[in-house]
């Protein structure tokens, strides 16, 4: 599925998937099609807006699977922030999580596991930071946006944040008349 209303290459989004008795919602953020996990959705776009800001400062969290090698090292390199192909990437928290090698003599490249923290959100951010390390991610899952975590929540199911559970949360943003 897409996080689209309208995908030009007929893909299904997933705004299609969804219980018919939400009202219309839009995505905070995307996800991209090959990454699955956690998707916020709102029928607030000013909240919406806000949430994406880098400037909220909430961290995204991700496990990667990716293919290649990579030691603990070369990815706390990631703390100060990266330049890949001419972009700006800000700290990163990256920890190996788990490394399988291939069976028998064979040579070459594993299969590594990595937990990913980013603040930025930036287009394809945690795919191209680890292409820089020389991985190419196989399996990328949001876990984390800021307080929300997907936890045990099955595939493709919607659980509601509550209005007081929102207030809490942005006491600044959301006035009363709009959070029922």
């Amino acid at each position: 599925l897409v996080t689209s209303h309208n995908d030009p290459q007929g893909r299904p989004p997933v705004f299609d998937a969804l219980p018919s008795t939400l009202p219309r919602v839009i995505s905070v953020g995307r996800l991209e099609l090959n990454t699955e996990g956690l998707l916020l959705l709102t029928n607030d776009g000013e909240l919406s807006r806000a949430l994406e800001l880098p400037e909220t400062g909430w961290v995204r969290q991700y496990r990667a699977r990716a293919r290649g090698r990579v030691t603990q090292a070369e990815l706390d390199t990631l703390k100060n922030g990266v330049t890949v192909e001419g972009v700006r990437y800000g700290p990163i928290e990256a920890t190996l999580d788990k490394v399988k090698e291939k069976a028998g003599d064979e040579k070459g490249p594993a299969n590594v596991w990595i937990s990913v923290s980013v603040s930025e959100g930036k287009y394809r951010e945690v795919r191209k930071v680890l292409e820089s390390l020389g991985l190419k991610v196989n399996r990328l899952i949001r876990l984390a946006y800021g307080p929300f975590q997907l936890g045990p929540l099955p595939v493709g199911a919607v659980e509601e944040v509550g209005p007081r559970v929102l207030r809490e949360l942005f006491p600044d943003l959301l006035v009363a008349e709009r959070v029922e």
